[in-house]
């Protein structure tokens, strides 16, 4: 794989780079934010290994412009930072995955090669279609065997969950994470409540039932078996 590293100390990255190579990767070194960003922006890299403290712009910086600019390379932080916090910050400025200084060398080298195998990513959908039920995400607009359906802002993301997840079980911790930004359990039946609206209009006009319960786990939308 071709590898991009952002890495200002010289000892930690010449140790990288040799590591690296003797591994059979070629590896392009730059110690600034700045270099990293046009270099991880011009593209061909497989895998981007980052420091967070580099000069000129720091490493989260650096990978949250390179998502930005619609750059999908898989990212590793590299880092001495290594709070609760701090990871969770990486990962949601776009970080694929988080190591903490000092490492072991091999653990990285399985680390870049479990991304470097991931499938290339592909563009975010803004069309959703579960057989005769379609969602546009950017119109905001859901209709079903031609005929559009009317949803409330809330009904609209749990139906966009339950769409992109079709065929697997959503449980209802999942639902309130995603739909209520709940992190715990509210003890109501919030999540039940808004499943039976939106089937009341997805399903219950219509022939075959799209939303099914799992119970005791969650639910699913999925085609009909026999399509």
């Amino acid at each position: 794989m071709r590898l991009l590293l952002v890495e200002d100390d010289h000892r930690t990255a010449d140790y990288i780079v040799r590591g690296l190579t003797e591994a059979g990767h070629v590896c392009d070194l730059l110690r600034n934010g700045h270099d990293g960003l046009f270099a991880a922006t011009s593209g061909g890299y497989d895998v981007i290994v980052a420091d967070r403290m580099i000069p000129g712009l720091d490493g989260l910086s650096m990978v949250k412009a390179v998502r930005a600019a619609g750059v999908r390379t898989p990212a590793i932080f590299l880092t001495s930072v290594g709070g609760i916090d701090d990871r969770v910050e990486g990962l949601e400025a776009g970080g694929d995955d988080y190591l903490v200084k000092p490492f072991a060398f091999s653990e990285l080298l399985a680390r870049i090669n479990a991304l470097g195998r991931r499938p290339a990513a592909q563009e975010q959908k803004t069309v959703l279609r579960v057989a005769d039920l379609e969602m546009d995400l950017i119109m905001r607009r859901v209709v079903r065997h031609g005929q559009p359906i009317d949803l409330q802002p809330r009904e609209f993301s749990l139906l966009e969950v339950l769409m992109r997840g079709e065929g697997r079980v959503i449980t209802r911790t999942m639902l309130l994470e995603r739909v209520w930004d709940f992190h715990f359990d509210p003890k109501t039946s919030v999540v039940e409540t808004h499943i039976s609206r939106l089937r009341a209009k997805v399903d219950k006009p219509f022939d075959t039932q799209l939303i099914h319960t799992i119970r005791n786990t969650g639910y699913s939308l999925h085609r009909p078996l026999s399509q």
